[in-house]
C-alpha cells in the first residue's frame, strides 16, 4: 500500500491542467478549499463533487488510479463518516439496535463531511500529480512574492514546501522497503494483538528516521555542492507564462461559487 501513495507524485502528461500555469493551480486549489465550506445541503455537495470530477477528467488522470494511490486516505474517510453516524444524535430517529443507533442528522452529516474531505483529497492530489515540484516552488515564491517587502524569506519557504511535497513519496518508498526488509527476518506487524503490533512499528521507524535524516543531509551537500546561498540575488531560468485557460480557470471557480450560493439553504 505504502508504494502506491500518490500523494506528493508528478505524472508527466500533455492535459489542459498539465499546462496550466502553477500560479494559477495553486491559487485555484486554496480558493477551492475556502469555497467548498459554502456548501451545506445536497445540491451543493452534488456539484461540488461533480466539478471535482470535471477537473480529474480534464488531467487524464485515471480515476481508478487515483482512488487506488489514496487507499489510506479512504480509510481515514471512512472513520469520519462512522464517527458522525453513530456520534451525532440529532434529527430523527433512523435505527437502533441494542446501543447502536443511527440518526437523521448523523448519517447527513457523515456523508455530506465526507464528500467534503474526498473532494479536497482529489484536487490536492491533481494538483501534486500534474505540477511538477519545481513548478510548483516557483509558483509559490511568486505568490509570496509581496511579502518579501516586510523581510519574509520568501524563497526559501518556497523551497522547503516543495522539498517536503517531495519527500513523502520518498519516504513512502523507503516505508515499503523496510517493511519488507522486517517481514523478510520474520517481524509480524499486521496481526496480533494491539500492543504486539505497536511493539513491531519500534523497529520500524527508528531505520526509517535514520534514513530521512541522511537523505536530508545528503540534500544539504549536494545543495551546498552547487553553490546553493539562498535566493538573494538569484535568477529564474524557467519563466512562468500565464494563459488564457489559467484566467478562464478562475472563472469557472467563480461560476461554482456563485451556484453554491444559488442552491445555499
Amino acid at each position: 500500500m505504502m508504494e502506491k501513495m500518490i500523494f506528493g507524485r508528478f505524472i508527466p502528461g500533455d492535459s489542459v491542467v498539465h499546462r496550466m500555469d502553477p500560479r494559477a493551480k495553486i491559487l485555484f486549489v486554496f480558493l477551492f478549499i475556502a469555497i467548498v465550506f459554502v456548501a451545506n445541503n445536497a445540491w451543493g455537495y452534488a456539484i461540488l463533487l461533480g466539478f471535482t470530477l470535471l477537473v480529474v477528467f480534464l488531467s487524464k488522470i485515471r480515476l481508478y488510479f487515483l482512488i487506488n494511490g489514496l487507499k489510506p486516505v479512504f480509510i481515514l474517510l471512512i472513520f469520519t463518516f462512522f464517527l458522525h453516524l453513530f456520534f451525532t444524535r440529532e434529527g430523527d430517529l433512523l435505527f437502533s439496535f441494542g446501543f447502536i443507533e443511527i440518526y437523521e442528522e448523523g448519517l447527513r452529516q457523515g456523508i455530506f463531511i465526507s464528500i467534503r474531505f474526498l473532494v479536497l483529497v482529489f484536487m490536492t492530489s491533481v494538483l501534486t500529480l500534474t505540477t511538477s515540484p519545481i513548478s510548483i516552488t516557483d509558483g509559490i515564491e511568486v505568490l509570496l512574492g509581496p511579502f518579501k517587502k516586510i523581510k519574509l524569506p520568501v524563497h526559501e519557504l518556497a523551497l522547503m514546501m516543495s522539498i517536503s511535497l517531495r519527500f513523502i513519496p520518498t519516504l513512502m518508498d523507503e516505508t515499503g522497503k523496510i517493511l519488507k526488509a522486517q517481514m523478510a527476518r520474520g517481524s509480524d506487524i499486521g496481526s496480533g494483538p494491539m500492543k504486539e503490533r505497536v511493539k513491531a512499528v519500534v523497529p520500524l521507524l527508528i531505520p526509517l528516521f535514520v534514513s530521512a535524516f541522511k537523505r536530508a543531509e545528503d540534500l544539504a551537500t549536494a545543495m551546498e555542492v552547487r553553490g546553493y546561498r539562498g535566493g538573494e540575488g538569484r535568477t529564474r531560468y524557467r519563466q512562468l507564462n500565464w494563459q488564457l485557460a489559467d484566467t478562464l480557470s478562475l472563472v469557472l471557480l467563480a461560476g461554482l461559487t456563485a451556484a453554491l450560493w444559488y442552491f445555499r439553504a
